[in-house]
């Protein structure tokens, strides 16, 4: 699986142009939601060539990311022409790079796609790596393919539009990608003023955090092996996001992902001997901007029965990613039911 092509830049419409330039497309669709409808669209078709491109607009939101929109995608695919040599941007979060991704692999066996991500998640989690799909049956990204984008195009102008909640939702993944690189990493991301918004020294750093899941992706395309290491902290995220929407009280990707690292965090610690200390200055760090976890002790059987339809599990047992310490991941390790909850303890009462 070929790699996509990763650009940075503080003005995303001379990048734009030039990746337009390789495509001789029969025609265009931009795929958005209507949040970057109304925030970012208008910049995007300031470009000559986009102009008379047609515009699929979806409803934000994750729980919008199901087969009833996918299926508005593909009909308005096929309204309006397209074929396999069309090609599909898709300006938005993770959410559209998902399902517009999805929905361009599969339309006439697959039409070449762009992602050009209008969030920090989108930018460092599902515009890059080849993932695309939707929920389905009430779990996360439970059908999909992997399908890498022609290009991806991250305007960080875009991230001007973000309050400070989606800034650190895309954080959490970050601080992911450094906990399974080095110590190194981690520190130089742990104290970055993110709320200055200084995107062009920003860029160096999103630069390296990106190159972080590009180096394990390429080793292991479809998650064989060592791209496990990219769900550390999404087991229990994963459960506890799902959990957050059918209690109608919903949390953003990355806050139940940050929820997620300190709960695996904490079992790293009891079954391989991660550093307490680097927990404790992370629980520390979580209390402060991602603020206390929907869940409670009652949800504790409902988030443990999510976990068991993870797609990493195999034999019926659940499949964790954990950390001996930076960079030293350790995959298809397994806990108890009381470790899990304990875990969860850990999270909720300190």
């Amino acid at each position: 699986m070929c790699q996509s092509q990763i650009i940075i830049t503080n003005n995303i419409l001379p990048a734009l142009e030039n990746a337009l330039s390789a495509f001789s497309s029969e025609s265009i669709f931009i795929v958005t939601d209507n949040n970057a409808q109304h925030f970012c669209l208008p910049t995007v078709l300031s470009i000559a060539k986009l102009r008379q491109s047609h515009v699929i607009t979806i409803a934000a939101g994750d729980e919008n990311k199901n087969i009833g929109t996918l299926t508005h995608i593909w009909e308005e695919l096929c309204t309006y022409g397209a074929t396999r040599h069309s090609l599909v941007i898709n300006l938005g979060g993770g959410m559209v790079t998902d399902i517009g991704g999805f929905a361009a692999s599969t339309f006439k066996r697959g039409c070449a796609f762009i992602n050009i991500p209008t969030t920090l998640l989108g930018a460092v989690d599902a515009a890059t790596g080849g993932k695309t799909g939707i929920n389905f049956n009430g779990l996360k990204n439970e059908i999909g393919v992997f399908s890498p984008a022609k290009a991806v195009l991250i305007g960080t102008q875009f991230f001007d539009t973000l309050d400070s909640k989606n800034l650190y939702s895309g954080f959490a993944e970050m601080i992911k990608h450094t906990l399974i690189s080095s110590k190194a990493e981690y520190d130089r991301l742990f104290n970055y003023p993110l709320e200055e918004k200084n995107w062009s020294s920003f860029s160096r750093i999103l630069e390296g955090n990106i190159a972080i899941k590009q180096r394990i992706v390429a080793e292991d395309p479809q998650e064989s092996g060592i791209r496990k290491a990219l769900n550390f902290g999404h087991t229990i995220g994963h459960a506890i996001e799902t959990l957050s929407h059918r209690i109608e009280l919903p949390v953003l990707h990355g806050y139940a992902v940050m929820w997620g690292i300190i709960c695996e965090l904490y079992l790293s610690h009891i079954k391989i001997g991660f550093p307490s200390a680097i927990i404790t200055q992370l629980l520390s760090y979580t209390k402060e901007h991602y603020g206390q976890p929907t869940f409670l002790c009652e949800h504790y059987d409902t988030l443990l029965a999510l976990m068991q339809h993870d797609k990493k599990n195999e034999n019926k047992e659940i499949n964790f990613t954990l950390l001996a310490d930076f960079g030293d991941v350790r995959i298809n390790q397994h806990a108890t039911k009381e470790e899990i909850f304990e875990a969860m303890d850990f999270l909720r009462e300190n």
